[in-house]
């Protein structure tokens, strides 16, 4: 009897031993990535006014920290072995709001929940932010709307699209990111320069 259990303790840490090693040889780690913020340029203070940079609306494809690929009409990959530092829409709202902070041109920029007296918020929907392998690009659209926080009222809509070609002395993961952080900065600086215009 004795050895008998002596003999199941033995078998009990031989399973924990090789699940200790099976959590060892787990999945290597991902390449993670981020957005660098639009340079936009300088321009007129608007006054006081100030701006909330709403988080981004994005179908489920979009919403998460994967990397989208479009192989062709229709169909979604996502890049192997790498992400965003967060889910994208997230990303994609940091990152616009330290372009409209650095430009200048507003009173105040902010984010929801940092107190800021709105007037105007900056709503945008993630439309594409992927590579598309047949055009060896990097595609990214955004639909902004500028509304008016005190009324309701849109004040200014538009679509604002960018491509970007592959390469660049990049190779790999690296090179496709940073495609997509071209053709974000490009469509960035646009949507400062447009939203100060607009309101």
């Amino acid at each position: 009897m004795r050895s008998r259990s002596r003999l199941l303790g033995v078998f009990a840490f031989t399973l924990a031993l090789s699940g200790c090693a099976l959590l060892g040889s787990g999945p290597a780690p991902l390449d993670t990535y981020t957005l660098s913020a639009p340079r936009a340029s300088e321009g007129a203070r608007r006054g006081r006014l100030q701006v909330l940079i709403a988080e981004p609306s994005a179908l489920k494809a979009l919403d998460s920290e994967r990397i989208v690929i479009t192989p062709g009409v229709g169909a979604i990959e996502y890049l192997s072995g790498a992400q965003w530092s967060d889910r994208l829409p997230r990303v994609v709202q940091a990152r616009l709001a330290e372009s409209f902070q650095a430009s200048g041109r507003f009173g105040g920029v902010g984010k929801p929940g940092e107190g800021l007296a709105i007037d105007y918020q900056v709503v945008t929907e993630v439309r594409r932010f992927q590579v598309d392998t047949a055009s060896n690009s990097a595609v990214v659209e955004l639909f902004i709307r500028v509304l008016n926080d005190r009324t309701g009222v849109v004040r200014a809509s538009r679509t604002f699209t960018a491509m970007a070609p592959l390469g660049g002395g990049t190779q790999g993961n690296a090179a496709y990111v940073q495609a997509l952080d071209n053709a974000f900065n490009q469509v960035g600086a646009e949507i400062v320069a447009w939203t100060a215009s607009a309101i």
